[in-house]
């Protein structure tokens, strides 16, 4: 995906773009799963996509959307719709329910094409963005939001320093 302007070289739009890249394997799986499990299959696939997008969804709506809000209020705004949309579908199967509406099958693969096209516009427009616009206070308190809200991603393990 992103790779064009440099700004996977930050650790924060790295990890985001770990995310982003782990939901779209997930994604990949809710056809497979549709064939084999039905709804059951894929509201199995949906809680996964769930549990990597909700520290995810939080850094980016407590740390990045903030610092970019005054820039650019109408994009943002845009984009955090699009995450209650995603997340209204998702919450559907979450605590292991299978959603008994027989279109959700339907509106989860509707959400996720929206996800997908969602996904490029933070990684097209939004890390961009924030590399450009971003002051040092703005990405500490994108750090902060990493740091409260974790990751589902595994992390290397930290090198010891010096003896």
């Amino acid at each position: 995906m992103c790779e064009y302007c440099g700004c996977q070289a930050l650790e924060t739009i790295d990890e985001l773009t770990q995310e982003h890249d782990e939901v779209v394997r997930l994604i990949s799986h809710l056809r497979p799963a549709r064939r084999v499990g039905g709804a059951a299959g894929m509201a199995e696939v949906a809680r996964e996509i769930a549990k990597v997008l909700g520290p995810h969804t939080e850094v980016e709506e407590r740390g990045l959307f903030p610092a970019l809000a005054g820039e650019f209020p109408d994009q943002i705004a845009a984009l955090e719709a699009e995450h209650r949309h995603i997340e209204a579908v998702l919450a559907e199967a979450a605590d292991g329910a299978t959603p008994s509406d027989p279109a959700w099958p339907d509106r989860l693969m509707a959400a996720m094409a929206t996800l997908r096209d969602h996904i490029l516009k933070e990684q097209d427009g939004v890390f961009p963005a924030a590399l450009a616009h971003l002051g040092v206070e703005e990405w500490l308190a994108v750090e902060a939001a990493r740091a409260e809200a974790g990751s589902t991603l595994s992390r290397p393990a930290a090198r010891p320093g010096p003896a």
